[in-house]
C-alpha cells in the first residue's frame, strides 16, 4: 500500500532534501494539464517570477498513478518543493520526520487564516497545524447546464428542487434530440457521483459516516444510501461504449458543444467552459445537486517539502503568501474555474457561479469534506471499486454493492 511504502522510504527522503531545488528554484509537482488548469497555474507562476522565484515543472496528468510518482520522486533524491496533495496521511509521514511544513505561524500573523472559510480551514489543516496551501475551492456536487440545449428541450433546471425532479426531465431532453446527461465511465468520476449523491440525498451525518477516519458500516444499510446508489445507476444509464474511459475534460465538451444538457462534478468544469470562450449565466448555467441536504468540498491545495535549507525554506513561504494573497487567490480561481480560497478576494474576479458556490458554504451543515481529506485511503478507493463495478454492471442491485462494500470494509478494518 502506498502509506507503507511512504513510511518505508522516509530514510531515502531525508537523503533526497539535499538535492531538492535551488532557493531561487521551486519543484512543482501537480497533475493539472487542462486549459484551465494550466492557465490558473500560470497565473501563480508568473506571480513568482516578479519576485525572482523560478518554477520547475514536474506535471503528471490526472489519474495516472500520481501518487506512485510523488513516492518515485523522494526515492530518487529529487522530491518537489510544493505538491498537490490532500491526503492528511502523506503530511503525518512527513511531520514525523520533520519534513512538512508547518503554516500555522504565517497563517495566524497574516490576515490569511481569518479570510478562509470554515470549511477551507477544516481542509487546510492536519492535527490541528495549518500544512496545506488552498488554492482553488471546489463544490463535488455541481450541475452545469447548456443554456441552448434546456431552452431547446424545454427544461428550466434553475425549476428543479430535487433528484427526481432533475431525473424526470431526462425523458423530455432526450426527445428533444440531446443527451440529457454527459457520462464518463472512469472509476474516478463514479467515485466523484457516488460521493456528491451521497452527500446530496443521505445528508452530512451519513455521509460522515460512510467517509469519516473511522467509518460505520451500518450507515449502508440505510434507504438514504439506497436512494443515492439508485441515483447512481440512473446515470449510468446514460453510458454508451463511447463513455469507455472518456476524460472528465471531454465530457464537458460534450455539454459545452451542445450535444447533452448537463453534466455533474466539481466546478473545475467551469474553467473549461471559460477556457472555450463561454459565459457564465449567459451561455451556460450552474446549481448545486438540486435538493441537496450537503454538498462535498474539494480544496485543491500544494503542500510544501519541510526540512530544506533557510533560502529554500524562505522561498516556500514566499510561494504560500503568494498564493494567498486576495488578488492571486482570485484570478487561479478564475482561470481553474474555482472559487477562491480567500473570502475577501476582489469581488470583480467573481461570477455567477461564484455566487451559487458562496450561497452554499453559508448553509448550515451544508458542506463535508471531500473523501480524500477524511476517509483511509484503502476503504476510499475500496467504494470506487465497487461503485465502478455497479455503474458497469447493469445487473448489479443494491444489495450487491451493500455486501461487497461490507467485505471489503471487512478486510480493511477486520
Amino acid at each position: 500500500m502506498y502509506r507503507k511504502s511512504l513510511l518505508g522510504l522516509a530514510g531515502a527522503l531525508m537523503m533526497g532534501t539535499a538535492l531538492s531545488a535551488s532557493a531561487e528554484e521551486l519543484i512543482v509537482y501537480h497533475g493539472w494539464s487542462t486549459p484551465g488548469e494550466v492557465g490558473a497555474l500560470n497565473v501563480l507562476r508568473d506571480a513568482l517570477a516578479e519576485q525572482g522565484i523560478t518554477w520547475k515543472d514536474l506535471a503528471i496528468p490526472h489519474n495516472s498513478g500520481v501518487n506512485v510518482s510523488l513516492v518515485n520522486m523522494v526515492t530518487g533524491g529529487n522530491p518537489p518543493n510544493a505538491f498537490v496533495e490532500s491526503n492528511p496521511g502523506v503530511y503525518r509521514d512527513l511531520a514525523d520526520r520533520d519534513l512538512s511544513l508547518d503554516l500555522t505561524d504565517l497563517y495566524n500573523s497574516t490576515d490569511i487564516a481569518a479570510n478562509l472559510a470554515p470549511i477551507v480551514r477544516e481542509l487546510s489543516t492536519v492535527d490541528g497545524k495549518f500544512v496545506k496551501v488552498p488554492v482553488a475551492l471546489h463544490l463535488d456536487g455541481m450541475v452545469y447546464w447548456n443554456m441552448d440545449v434546456a431552452q431547446k428541450a424545454g427544461v428550466d433546471p434553475a425549476s428543479w428542487t430535487s433528484v427526481d425532479e432533475m431525473l424526470g426531465d431526462f425523458d423530455k431532453v432526450r426527445a428533444a434530440g440531446f443527451a440529457p446527461a454527459a457520462v464518463g465511465s472512469q472509476a474516478f468520476q463514479v467515485g466523484y457521483l457516488t460521493h456528491a449523491m451521497i452527500a446530496a440525498i443521505a445528508g452530512p451525518d451519513i455521509y460522515n459516516r460512510i467517509y469519516g477516519p473511522e467509518p460505520d458500516i451500518t450507515a449502508i444499510d440505510t434507504p438514504e444510501f439506497a436512494k443515492a446508489v439508485e441515483v447512481v445507476r440512473a446515470f449510468s444509464k446514460e453510458a454508451g461504449p463511447e463513455a469507455q474511459n472518456r476524460p472528465w475534460n471531454e465530457i464537458t465538451n460534450q455539454v459545452i458543444t451542445g450535444k447533452a444538457l448537463m453534466h455533474i462534478m466539481g466546478d473545475w468544469m467551469k474553467g473549461e467552459w471559460k477556457a472555450a470562450g463561454k459565459v457564465p449565466g449567459v451561455d451556460f448555467g450552474c446549481i448545486v445537486i438540486p435538493g441537496a441536504k450537503a454538498v462535498p468540498v474539494t480544496s485543491d491545495a500544494f503542500g510544501l517539502l519541510g526540512g530544506q535549507s533557510e533560502e529554500a525554506t524562505e522561498a516556500e513561504y514566499t510561494f504560500a503568501k503568494t498564493a494567498l494573497s486576495p488578488e492571486v487567490s482570485g484570478e487561479f480561481a478564475q482561470k481553474k474555474g474555482s472559487s477562491p480560497a480567500r473570502l475577501d478576494a476582489p469581488a470583480d474576479l467573481l461570477d455567477v457561479c461564484n455566487e451559487v458556490v458562496i450561497d452554499q458554504l453559508k448553509v448550515p451543515d451544508g458542506t463535508v469534506q471531500n473523501p480524500f481529506n477524511t476517509a483511509d485511503s484503502d476503504w476510499h478507493h475500496a467504494i470506487w471499486d465497487v461503485m465502478f463495478a455497479f455503474w458497469s454492471d447493469q445487473d448489479m442491485t443494491v444489495d450487491d454493492v451493500r455486501a461487497d462494500l461490507a467485505d471489503e470494509y471487512d478486510a480493511i478494518f477486520g
